[in-house]
């Protein structure tokens, strides 16, 4: 173990003289950048984009441009980043996390690494916790940027489309994680190219890296559909469907065909689909009200009108499902028999039933796209953090985001005493201590920071210093509003602040000349917190560049982590000394250090989880995002909707195939399922075309024909309908996307119960996710065949008036 430490450390050491190299090699610049003049400093923008044009690469560029953008610092705002800040920066550019302490200028130290990637011309996003930050920051050091000739944007929640493209074709955007999170799913739900607000994943510099990649990744990006409020949809279908007639079939003498002689809708058998004839079409079209029910507007009204011909003509009461004494459908599981309470079909077909069996309609929430953001920010081609505490979370970035963790040294030594906790068998007698000590400090002068982890505990102690009459500010998600001013104001002489952890991320508290004389800012934390990387957060807001200050926290028994962890050790502690108010050792400090290692272990594992799941919905994501990019690009997409009639004649062929090696396929059930797909009586594929044919043979026979057909159809208006199929090919991928989601949602919410059968839930999530995707594609290729094939295309009639006066023009033109 001593010999692994021992590696670990001479492999830091290793890694901080690398960058204290080439951070010499910067600072050997400055005397060449210092003689420049302010637009001959500007003018280095342009040489380094032509010799980036010109083969260079930006690691070549790297210590000119990092002193280009030093001085510019220090001619615009009048800093100068130090050499610590410098290898800060060269971290990063090298994908790595850039930990450095409270007050080391983390905002100015990204600059250098954010100019030189800019200078590609792709876009670098500088990501933040909140968009008061953002919007700070981007002013701040924009003006640096601004001042070498780069272009720097804002992306915040309330801009509009048009508002949020300009801010993403900046060479520097700042956002905050959601934001990015959100715009990157809506740009791959639009129908048109130029909706789209992004323009790709190139590099992100994420602040506060360990919040965002750790601690808010447990939450997955969601883009809800809300409340559908389908349920009178589902009613109305299920009474149209309830008034057709039955189907009834005639066997053909010599062919064996099964033909349709009657009725409003044809099932399959084979492949349990069930579909309307042209006598349904017509019927649904006189019960809606409706001129023609396959127009692109009516595509959810025939989902609606397909499920439930399903739920009554497919699925039977007592077989596939039962209805509960609660008055709910219960599915039965077909392979054991039993029942799976909590369960539902996907896609609306539940809800279908329900109307059915006259049950309570569930209103139906769609999850429309969603994503992790451990997903999401590793599709960046290149990513880097930094923040004041990560090297606890180390094992993860790498893991999971194949990042290092490199310590920066601060720029002056870290005189801030760390002291030991104060343990309480009771809350109510640590609060006391607390306050107690918060009114000694109060008269000595001293400044004072109470961190609290609830927002019902600082309003505790709050109340605790108004009955001291100690003069305080509280500082908590009830009036972050006046966070700026508050922190502005934290580090003087008897100033009181309590804060919740709100008060630990990009903030920082300076004090007066008076305040160090006083010793420095006092930070009291009211208990440990399960993570120590926001106890050390806390730590770090008192001894900022060399400042004096000290830290200590206040335990109790009776605390949540305690509780869990560790708290029996120490109440046997307690109870050897008797009724000791407190205890305060190293001993105690680290036993409860301990106990955070193991709830951030548990955390680590719980994200990993999460991540190994979301992992298989990231593949198909990925399949599906592309598929749509490339339709979105396409300028029509006649050639894909010809593989899409491929690809279903191929499902319909496989579903035929049977044993019998005399007749291997079973022609007359491809005839009969060809024909549900809206093929006309006239252009009906008969069995006698496809005797003496293989399966591969039938399939190129039916595709030519079925083909041929269509195109027929469509080329009078070939101009204006090709528009027409982008779209239905764009609506059927998204409907059958968002079903997808759902019925993954659903699949995983219940695949722990498989290891009660001994079968690792992991490994049946992939391999049944995989079934479902495939599924998924073959429904997509079937609904966008039978669409388009059950599309009519009318003639409008001619306008009399209009033709004359066409005729009359042509006539004036000859004579001209």
């Amino acid at each position: 173990m001593a010999g692994f430490f021992k590696k670990m450390f001479s492999e830091e050491q290793r890694e901080l003289a690398g960058l204290e190299k080439i951070a010499d090699q910067v600072l050997s610049y400055e005397p060449e950048m210092q003689k420049l003049s302010d637009e001959e400093l500007r003018n280095k923008t342009n040489e380094y984009r032509s010799r980036l044009q010109n083969g260079e690469t930006v690691d070549d560029l790297l210590p000119e441009a990092f002193a280009t953008a030093r001085e510019a610092a220090y001619r615009v705002i009048n800093e100068k980043p130090y050499k610590v800040q410098v290898m800060g920066s060269i971290a990063m550019h090298k994908g790595d996390i850039a930990e450095m302490k409270t007050g080391e200028g983390k905002t100015l130290t990204a600059t250098m690494c954010v100019y030189l990637n800019a200078l590609k011309g792709e876009g670098v996003h500088v990501i933040t916790v909140n968009e008061y930050l953002a919007g700070r920051d981007a002013s701040w050091m924009g003006e640096i940027y601004r001042f070498l000739g780069l272009s720097v944007g804002v992306n915040k929640r309330e801009l509009n489309a048009r508002e949020k493209r300009e801010a993403y074709n900046c060479d520097i955007t700042y956002t905050t994680n959601s934001e990015l999170g959100f715009d990157y799913l809506r740009d791959n739900m639009v129908t048109k190219v130029e909706d789209r607000v992004m323009r790709g994943l190139h590099m992100a510099i994420v602040d506060e890296v360990d919040s965002i990649l750790i601690d808010e990744s447990r939450t997955p990006l969601i883009i809800s559909g809300g409340r559908k409020q389908t349920a009178n949809l589902y009613i109305q279908a299920d009474r149209f469907v309830k008034t057709l007639v039955a189907p009834e079939y005639e066997t053909d003498k010599f062919t064996h065909e099964k033909e349709l002689v009657s009725g409003d809708y044809d099932i399959d058998e084979k492949t349990r689909q069930v579909m309307l004839s042209e006598d349904g079409v017509r019927k649904a079209e006189r019960y809606f009200k409706i001129d023609n029910l396959y127009e692109i507007e009516h595509t959810q009204l025939v989902h609606h009108i397909n499920q439930a011909l399903r739920a009554n003509y497919i699925m039977t009461n007592e077989i596939e499902y039962v209805v509960s004494d609660e008055k709910e459908i219960v599915i039965v599981d077909q392979f054991t028999g039993r029942l799976m309470p909590g369960r539902a079909y996907s896609d609306g077909l539940h809800q279908a039933i329900e109307a059915k069996e006259g049950v309570p309609i569930k209103e139906e929430t769609s999850t429309l796209a969603t994503i992790t953001y451990q997903n999401f920010f590793r599709l960046y081609e290149k990513l880097a953090g930094m923040t004041g505490t990560a090297k606890t979370e180390e094992e993860e970035f790498l893991s999971t985001y194949n990042m290092k963790v490199i310590v920066i040294p601060t720029n002056v030594p870290v005189i801030r005493e760390d002291l030991p906790d104060e343990v309480y068998a009771h809350k109510k007698d640590k609060y006391e201590a607390l306050v107690r000590e918060v009114k000694r400090l109060y008269e000595k002068g001293q400044p004072v920071l109470v961190g609290t982890i609830a927002v019902e505990t600082s309003e505790l102690i709050s109340k605790m210093l108004k009955k001291e009459r100690i003069p305080h500010e509280l500082l908590n998600a009830k009036n972050h509003a006046r966070e700026a001013e508050i922190v502005a104001l934290a580090g003087r002489p008897k100033a009181v602040t309590i804060a919740t952890n709100m008060a630990g991320r990009g903030t920082d508290i300076k004090l007066t000349a008076e305040s160090r004389k006083l010793g420095g800012l006092a930070v009291l934390g009211s208990e440990r917190h399960e993570s120590r990387r926001i106890d050390n957060q806390l730590r770090g807001r008192s001894g900022r560049q060399g400042d004096p200050g000290f830290s200590r926290f206040y335990v109790s028994l009776e605390d949540s982590l305690m509780v869990r962890f560790g708290g029996d050790k120490l109440q046997k502690m307690f109870d050897k000394l008797g009724e000791a108010e407190r205890i305060e050792s190293k001993t105690v400090t680290k036993s409860i250090t301990m106990a955070q290692k193991r709830v951030e272990g548990y955390n680590f594992d719980m994200r990993k989880q999460l991540l190994d799941y979301d992992d298989v919905l990231r593949r198909q994501r990925e399949i599906i995002y592309a598929q749509r990019n490339r339709i979105l690009e396409s300028q029509d997409v006649h050639e894909t909707v010809h593989n899409v009639f491929d690809q279903t004649i191929q499902q319909t062929i496989q579903a035929n195939l049977t044993n019998d090696k005399k007749n291997p396929l079973d022609i007359p059930g491809v005839c009969k399922s060809l024909e549900m797909m809206g093929l006309t009586e006239e252009k009906r594929i008969h069995a006698s075309e496809l005797e003496g044919k293989d399966a591969t043979q039938a399939k190129e026979y039916c595709l030519n024909k079925m083909w041929t057909e269509y195109e027929n159809e469509i080329s009078p208006v070939r101009a204006q309908f090709l528009p027409f199929e982008k779209t239905v090919v764009l609506r059927n991928i998204d409907r059958n996307w968002i079903a997808h989601i759902d019925r993954m949602d659903k699949l995983r919410g219940g695949i722990y119960l498989r290891s009660y059968a001994q079968n690792n839930p992991l490994q049946q999530y992939v391999q049944e996710g995989f079934d479902m995707f495939e599924e998924m594609n073959a429904r997509i290729s079937r609904e966008i065949t039978f669409f388009l094939l059950k599309v009519r295309i009318r003639k409008e009639p001619k306008n009399p008036a209009l033709e004359k006066a066409k005729e009359m023009a042509k006539r004036r033109i000859k004579k001209a």
